[in-house]
């Protein structure tokens, strides 16, 4: 087995330990574990290992008369609401045997309960299930509380998620400034990298721990010994719990695989995380298809052509939606594999000619063209199948994909991913030619109530990008500062006014602004909304200034190559990789202790190796925040480029959108995650 696989097939085994108590139960699943559990074969495998229903963890839902046992799935500390909705549903049912599957290790758990001394065995799960035997109403019934860290998914043969921290994303100056107010004057962080783990409140130490903890899981499952880099504040602080794991010690010293790992914080290139230059097919799937209900990774595929049923404004059948996670068919998952790593071209090639042979093999009446794949082109392929349901149920993982890609080709939103590409780039020229007023003033002609090239939430994906590069534009003095600030106040003013014209608010304008609809919306808030978007922005510049190698993302013009976008991620990679192996400032090493003190000591007075990302086979990249499908790509030309021999294996909280990043920095309580308490 190659090093990678081991942690491809770490997630199925996780969940191995949850399905061998299913048999006959009714299982409650929160969404998080919904999700992770989505990509890992689905409700099928739980259905197969004998349960006897699925269910919404709510208190909405109970077990029935007939069923006695439950299996409670969650991504939770067993205390507070988690605990509540528990106790509501086994007050509504009749269960005599409860199994609890806790995604939070019990160590995390003594650190909610402020213990802080080491304990035989596992006091807080042994105390929760006696609370389930009263719950049940005899003490003499059975329950069972155990961790499961069914936390990561596999996405592909390149990236593992971890949905159930889907909203970790790396603190900005204004949290700062949070942290900094209940702290004495002569105290205070001077920056976000001075900040400290107990500087930060209960619920994200909770957060950050939880993530080294099932980290470690993985290193455990695979025997792994690793050396742990961090890029960025957040990265430092993960990195920095993961290597002072109290259980990592001992695996450390037994593991017979070695790997490193390299966690890097996503605001450090919000460029390329907002931008639309990556001519990705699933980038723009994952934008114009809804998403799946409780999902962050996956959306609903509209399956009515694969139905007789028709759609009028009097019949709207309900019909479950298709998804982009097909982990069941071998030929399915290959394509999806080719869909999230090539450009976009080569992609819908692959879904034409995946559709021919389907056919082809059904002998059904396909007829061959060449030449432009188009939308109308894949769905009379797919309609092909409509009237062989043999067929239909063989191949119903590549239709699905094939649908995916038609409706998005053909939704009437596209076409402004092309105008926010074509905006990106005179953005990107401008940066080099003119001060940043300048360039923040080519926008406000887009500022236009229900234009039909930018929306609003185009317009905030587009500013965040402007933001990010605003070092790079002309050096500003007094007067351009006060230049910049009449533009922006002119922005706030023609955003605030298209946001109000929306008939319809989409999700992002529903978080960022509080109202659930176009008629709650007053002028005021909307203004208030736009005035901290642009609190934040200000901002964003500003993120690598701590970095010495690592300081910008743009090559300016040379009068014969237009001005480029330089990808971070690029260029971290080829720093790991460089012939040269030198020490890079930015590049902290984490996997320290006293060893690593003694070494940097001797090396004062001897030559001594540091430890380098390079220095094994396996190379992790944990992507704090996010990380796009255009990302993966450029990850593996990197690599095949610099040491096709290296294996390397991405990790990220969520795969992303350009639309996730306002969302993320606009809407998201980064210091108070919900940790369900």
């Amino acid at each position: 087995m190659l090093p990678a696989e081991g942690f491809t097939c770490f997630p199925g085994k996780m969940w191995d330990k949850v399905l061998s108590k299913v048999k006959k139960a009714v299982v409650f699943m929160d969404d998080k574990c919904a999700e992770s559990l989505h990509w890992s074969g689905g409700a099928n495998i739980v259905f197969e290992a004998g349960a006897r229903n699925l269910k919404q963890f709510s208190s909405f839902e109970a077990g029935g008369e007939n069923e006695p046992k439950a299996v409670f799935v969650v991504s939770t500390l067993l205390k507070g609401r988690t605990a509540d909705i528990m106790k509501d549903i086994i007050g509504l049912s009749h269960f005599q045997y409860c199994v609890v599957f806790t995604t939070v290790a019990h160590s995390i758990h003594l650190i909610a309960n402020n213990v802080t001394a080491e304990l035989e065995g596992n006091p807080v799960f042994e105390k929760f299930e006696e609370k389930l035997c009263e719950w049940m109403g005899d003490m003499n019934y059975t329950a069972e509380v155990m961790h499961a860290p069914v936390v990561f998914t596999r996405v592909s043969q390149q990236l593992l998620l971890v949905p159930t921290f889907a909203h970790l994303f790396p603190l900005l100056p204004q949290d700062l400034d949070t942290i900094n107010i209940k702290r004495p004057e002569k105290k205070r962080f001077g920056s976000l990298t001075d900040v400290d783990m107990p500087s930060l409140t209960p619920e994200l130490q909770i957060e950050i721990k939880s993530l080294a903890s099932a980290v470690n899981s993985m290193f455990e499952f695979t025997s792994t010994r690793e050396e742990s880099f961090a890029v960025g504040p957040m990265s430092r602080l993960i990195a920095g719990e993961l290597a002072n794991h109290p259980q990592a010690k001992n695996r450390r010293k037994t593991s017979t695989n070695k790997a490193s790992i390299v966690f890097i914080d996503r605001t450090l290139d919000l460029t390329g995380a907002a931008g639309h230059h990556g001519d990705s097919l699933v980038e723009k799937i994952l934008t114009v298809l809804r998403r799946l209900p409780g999902h962050t990774a996956d959306v609903q595929v509209d399956m009515l052509e694969l139905t007789n049923l028709q759609r009028t404004p009097d019949c709207q059948p309900t019909l479950a939606p298709g998804c982009l996670a097909q982990t069941q068919s071998p030929t399915a998952r290959l394509l999806w594999e080719t869909m999230l790593v090539s450009k976009q071209k080569e992609a819908v090639m692959e879904v034409r000619r995946q559709l021919v042979e389907a056919a082809s093999k059904e002998n059904l009446p396909i007829k061959m063209s060449l030449g432009r794949v188009t939308a109308e082109q894949l769905s009379s392929y797919v309609q092909l199948f409509r009237s062989n349901w043999e067929a239909l149920e063989r191949h119903c993982e590549v239709l699905q994909l094939a649908l995916a890609t038609a409706q998005t080709l053909r939704h009437p939103t596209l076409p402004r991913w092309d105008t926010c590409l074509a905006l990106e780039r005179l953005l990107l020229q401008a940066l080099g030619d003119s001060d940043f007023a300048g360039v923040l003033r080519q926008l406000l002609p887009l500022m236009k109530p229900a234009a039909d090239e930018c929306g609003p939430d185009e317009l905030l994906v587009l500013l965040v990008y402007l933001y990010s590069l605003a070092a790079e534009a002309q050096p500003a003095d007094d007067e351009d500062e006060e230049e910049v600030e009449k533009v922006e106040r002119e922005l706030i003013g023609a955003l605030t006014l298209v946001i109000t014209r929306e008939a319809e608010l989409s999700p992002l304008l529903q978080k960022l602004t509080g109202c659930s609809c176009s008629a709650e919306l007053t002028m005021e808030r909307a203004h208030t909304a736009v005035e901290g978007v642009f609190e934040t922005l200000r901002e964003l510049s500003h993120a690598r200034d701590h970095l010495k190698h690592f300081k910008s993302v743009y090559t300016a013009s040379d009068g014969v190559h237009q001005a480029t976008y330089r990808p971070f991620l690029r260029q971290v990679l080829e720093e790991i990789f460089h012939p040269d192996r030198t020490d890079c400032p930015d590049i902290e090493h984490m996997s320290g202790g006293l060893t690593e003190l003694l070494k940097t000591g001797f090396s004062m007075f001897m030559k001594v190796s540091r430890p380098h990302p390079s220095d094994h086979n396996l190379l992790l990249l944990f992507l704090v925040g996010g990380v796009t499908p255009s990302e993966l790509r450029l990850i593996r030309e990197v690599v095949s480029a610099h040491k096709p021999g290296t294996q390397v294996l991405v990790l990220s909280n969520r795969l992303l959108r350009p639309t996730d990043v306002p969302e993320l920095l606009f809407t998201s309580q980064r210091l108070m995650p919900d940790i369900g308490v």
